[in-house]
């Protein structure tokens, strides 16, 4: 082992550890930063270092993020799913015939807008039948990660592999390589959910559910004492930010009541009227702060609920902080959420917890549950980012998303279809044919180019690009032929075999750990440099690190965005992906490795 293959493992190290830590954003400063260090190191060249940016297989990637924003817009998807839950005859049966169509669009789309759309309508179902959503909600991710590994499109890590493939001068992936090694285990996969991965799930409570029953808990009624004489009454006349309500500690003013009026969001110039109501959230056991404070009456005994919060413009709306967010690892103040977006943060769950601290502190992470208090603005706003999930079932008078026309949207899914059947005879290739639907969704206006710009997630196409550089550094010094001989060293006594199942489970645990292109792009070298010391097609191993990246089943904040949607609104705990997801991992394990060993080995 040289110099240079001690640096560059011990620099992956380094970079798998902040990544695992989270100790700041992946896309740019972590991967962006290995990979600037091994350029001015002189372990790349310029060339390497940005050959990423022009790889196909991310770039199809970019057009599948469009693509899936279009199918998305037209409510096909959407409106299909709520036809087929209808009215339970059992709950497994209801499950059953909500997976099987899930996993088929998953393997054309990309499964995050699918999971998004489908969150809050599965809620509403749920909530309608007296189900718990927990019991839906684990297996619409899983079921759509088990769709995603079914063919080349399925999800962007089998688009990067592909990259890779051809970067290598391979001859890549065909649409459905894929399909005869992971179709067994993905049937498999979905027996398991709806009969015992059902009967491990939880029977939880999402927060609106549980903040509604424990709302006494979370809200502090306070009144603008009319006893109090008017004119010295230090409240009244004065703004919120006169009156120093919006910097209390530990406290936070979510709403005014006055009269048949409610005021919400609250703006710092809202000015307060003798016997109006305060509603604050936050650390209840702040409460003396309040108390001690001449011209207001602490309200005891009251029945507020979360219900009589809201007026005809506002709703009480659930979202979840996304991976790609601008507000990741900033204070909810410092992100002026209330002007940004419309609305009150109510309360802030995380791993299944209400945050118990001053709304305003807390600095947001992937995966956290917000509560909003909304405005009538709120929807408008909401359309142009991509800050966070929306999980909440949107009302009528508040639409979400603009659905196309009937012929655009039925012109849209046409399309796809046809370029899928183009790539399917090898016509076009994928980038070939993904760029024309682009092009056709854009000049009959399917979707417009702020559209198509906003559905781009360019956090994950940078990481993936830099990850490239990455895998070129652990090929080019021989790092990667140094790990790929140590695992066939490891695995010797149980030959081939026992390195497949060494090269499938560390890919599983990077996975969960870094990421699942992340987790890709570093087995690929790994993978091939031991396939060609053993003089095995590379596809065999290639195929296994592929699925096996995006087999994430285990960890809903890092390895797999529609885990992380799920969490939250599920109300589950960490322990219940392990539960329920393990048994789920073993079997897409062994179906693969036993398929990959049928096909390409035996």
């Amino acid at each position: 082992m040289n110099f240079e293959i001690i640096f560059v493992l011990g620099v992956v190290i380094l970079m798998m550890i902040a990544l695992i830590k989270e100790i700041t954003r992946p896309d740019m400063i972590v991967f962006g930063g290995v990979l600037v260090i091994f350029l001015v190191t002189g372990i790349l060249t310029p060339e390497e270092a940005v050959a990423g940016f022009s790889n196909q297989g991310m770039l199809t990637v970019a057009l599948l993020f469009i693509v899936a924003g279009a199918i998305q817009k037209s409510g096909l998807v959407d409106r299909g799913m709520a036809r087929v839950l209808g009215t339970p005859k059992t709950e497994q049966r209801t499950l059953f015939r909500l997976l099987v169509p899930i996993s088929g669009f998953s393997a054309f789309l990309n499964n995050t807008p699918i999971v998004v759309t489908l969150t809050p309508i599965i809620r509403k179902w749920c909530n309608e039948h007296n189900i718990s959503p927990s019991k839906f909600l684990i297996p619409l991710s899983y079921a759509s990660i088990l769709g995603g590994i079914l063919t080349l499109m399925g999800t962007s890590t089998n688009l990067v592999v592909h990259g890779l493939m051809l970067d290598r001068g391979m001859e890549g992936y065909s649409l459905f390589t894929l399909t005869m090694v992971s179709l067994p285990a993905s049937l498999l996969g979905l027996i398991y959910l709806v009969t015992m991965g059902y009967k491990l799930l939880p029977n939880h409570k999402g927060l609106t559910e549980s903040f509604s029953e424990k709302s006494k808990e979370y809200l502090i009624e306070v009144v603008i004492d009319e006893n109090y004489p008017f004119l010295d009454n230090p409240y009244v006349g004065k703004t919120v930010e006169e009156a120093g309500l919006r910097n209390l500690e530990g406290l936070y003013l979510i709403e005014i009541i006055r009269k048949k009026e409610k005021i919400y969001p609250v703006k710092n110039s809202t000015k307060i009227k003798s016997n109006d109501r305060l509603i604050f959230t936050g650390i209840i056991d702040k409460i003396a702060e309040l108390q001690n404070k001449k011209g207001l009456s602490i309200e005891t005994g009251t029945n507020l609920t979360l219900d009589k919060l809201k007026n005809g413009t506002g709703q009480l709306v659930e979202v979840v902080v996304s991976h790609q967010s601008s507000l990741l690892h900033k204070t909810i103040k410092e992100t002026q959420f209330r002007s940004k977006f419309d609305a009150g943060v109510m309360a802030v769950h995380r791993n299944n917890e209400r945050i118990n601290s001053k709304i305003g502190d807390i600095s947001l992470k992937p995966g956290d549950t917000l509560l909003l208090l909304t405005g009538p603005d709120f929807y408008g706003r909401v359309l142009s980012t991509n800050d966070f999930y929306v999980v909440t079932p949107i009302e009528e008078d508040h639409p979400l998303l603009n659905k196309n026309d009937t012929k655009r949207s039925w012109f849209s899914i046409l399309a796809l279809v046809s370029m899928i059947l183009l790539v399917s005879f090898d016509i076009l290739s994928m980038f070939k044919a993904m760029s024309v639907l682009v092009i056709l969704y854009l000049v009959f206006k399917i979707i417009s180019p702020d559209e198509a710009k906003k559905n781009i997630q360019f956090n994950v196409l940078l990481l993936i690009a830099s990850a490239f550089g990455v895998g070129e550094a652990l090929f080019k010094t021989g790092a990667a032929d140094w790990v790929a001989n140590k695992l066939i060293l490891l695995a010797d006594p149980l030959g081939v075999l026992g390195l497949l199942i060494f090269l499938y489970a560390l890919t599983a645990i990077f996975t969960e750990m870094i990421t699942n292109n992340a987790a890709a792009v570093l087995m690929f070298p790994i993978a091939l440099e031991a396939a060609n010391r053993l003089s095995i097609e590379p596809i065999a191993f290639l195929v296994l690190i592929t699925i096996a990246a995006s087999a994430s089943f285990l960890s809903p904040p890092i390895g797999y965005q529609t885990n992380l949607i799920v969490y939250g609104p599920g109300g589950y705990k960490f322990s219940d992906y392990i539960k329920v997801g393990l048994p789920l991992s073993l079997i897409v394990m062994i179906t693969t490795i036993v398929m990959v060993h049928f096909i390409w080995i035996s």
